[in-house]
């Protein structure tokens, strides 16, 4: 009689509560994906997503996965945002971009004082929160009560749907240093500015925002300095290892599983169409070529080793937070490095299925031209430049102070 295990074998794993949930959205968002997928072309001539996608994406439960389970969230692992976030964008980029970005908000409110949490999901907990964290943009005055704030934000992605924005100044006082301070504002207090005329994440609407002389209390405001790693302002509320990881160490992950999901689903598609074509001209069928398999081949490496990485970056930045641990600074700004490279990874997957799929590529009603500019917008964003972050690791090696004050 053969046996099917050995007598000694260790007993499997237990899985946690967390697990389970995890396992349960992530279904959802891979089943979403396919559907999405299909409304792609609409969410880019209406350059948001439609009001299908939102209904589906609130429906789901996918917004709130970050969200402390107290106020009726999931309160997944913060990996969540690489493994849920590219199962969606194999389907949708501009969704997924979406959904990562404003689901990190609910794991960022948190860590507000808990009068703005009150504020805000006591009145709504499905209440979605749009952000533009470029501090330069904010000019601040300190008031009686809190601060008045004024400026002009680009790239708030998804600000048509929200009803609040996380918008990010820099409070200047003699003899003090300079607070970056991050500044929660009604929807009321905002103009939308219609600017989002581009060519890859079409879908996001990452329109500009504009505040005149807003008043902003002091509750409804955190300092970065309390979002570096360890105690939050919320801690009283949300003990979680998850609401104690430094927020703008780990920031390039929010967005990183976009493009990897983009270029796993940009390689998915190549790989399945290769199987049926043969070439116009000679009629071998391509995927006989040694070429074509070398291509395949080239692009799921690079996949699989951006997936590796994002994922133990989240990882071992979770395990660090569950044993009290907030990492030194060349840690952090390892992170960042790290990111930048493994999202240039699934760019470079994308380029090299769009190499190898050769005119095919060019028509517009297929989705590899979608997901080649998905994939150039994604890593057009600041914390995917390599240069900027190979530069901000390499000061840190050789003994200069960082130049990003925010990490």
């Amino acid at each position: 009689m053969t046996r099917t295990t050995s007598p000694t074998a260790a007993p499997p794993a237990v899985r946690s509560p967390a697990d389970s949930r995890h396992d349960e959205l992530l279904q959802r968002a891979t089943d979403l994906a396919s559907i999405l997928a299909g409304r792609a072309p609409q969410a880019e001539a209406l350059r948001r997503l439609p009001p299908e996608n939102e209904r589906d994406l609130h429906d789901s439960g996918l917004y709130r996965m970050l969200q402390p389970q107290a106020v009726g969230g999931a309160e997944l692992g913060y990996e969540c945002l690489i493994t849920i976030g590219a199962a969606l964008a194999a389907g949708c980029a501009s969704s997924a971009w979406n959904l990562t970005n404003l689901a990190s908000h609910h794991w960022m409110l948190a860590m507000f004082p808990p009068a703005a949490q009150d504020r805000i999901w006591k009145e709504n907990p499905d209440a979605l929160i749009a952000s533009s964290f470029i501090f330069p943009a904010g000019k601040v005055k300190k008031v009686a009560g809190g601060y008045e704030l004024s400026g002009r934000w680009p790239f708030s992605s998804g600000v048509d749907v929200c009803g609040w924005n996380m918008l990010a100044g820099i409070v200047r006082t003699e003899g003090e240093a300079p607070d970056h301070r991050i500044f929660l504002v009604p929807r009321a207090d905002y103009e939308i500015l219609d600017t989002w005329h581009v060519t890859g994440l079409k879908g996001t609407g990452s329109n500009d925002v504009v505040c005149t002389d807003v008043f902003v209390p002091e509750e409804m405001t955190v300092s970065a300095e309390h979002l570096k790693g360890g105690p939050t302002p919320g801690s009283e509320r949300h003990s979680a290892p998850l609401y104690r990881l430094p927020v703008f160490a780990l920031f390039p992950a929010i967005l990183s599983g976009v493009g990897l999901g983009n270029g796993e689903g940009a390689l998915t598609d190549h790989v399945a169409s290769t199987r049926k074509r043969a070439g116009n001209y000679t009629g071998a069928r391509l995927a006989e070529l040694q070429s074509v398999q070398i291509h395949i081949g080239s692009a799921a490496t690079r996949l699989a080793h951006s997936r590796r990485m994002m994922l133990a970056i989240c990882e071992e930045a979770m395990r660090d937070a569950g044993r009290g641990h907030v990492p030194d600074m060349t840690t952090k700004f390892a992170y960042r490095r790290d990111l930048a490279f493994a999202t240039q990874l699934a760019t470079q997957a994308v380029d090299e299925v769009n190499a190898a799929s050769g005119a095919q590529a060019l028509y517009l009603a297929g989705s590899q031209q979608r997901r080649f500019r998905d994939a150039h917008a994604i890593s057009a964003h600041i914390a995917f430049s390599t240069d900027v972050a190979n530069a901000a690791f390499g000061r840190l090696a050789l003994g200069m102070e960082a130049d990003n004050p925010v990490v």
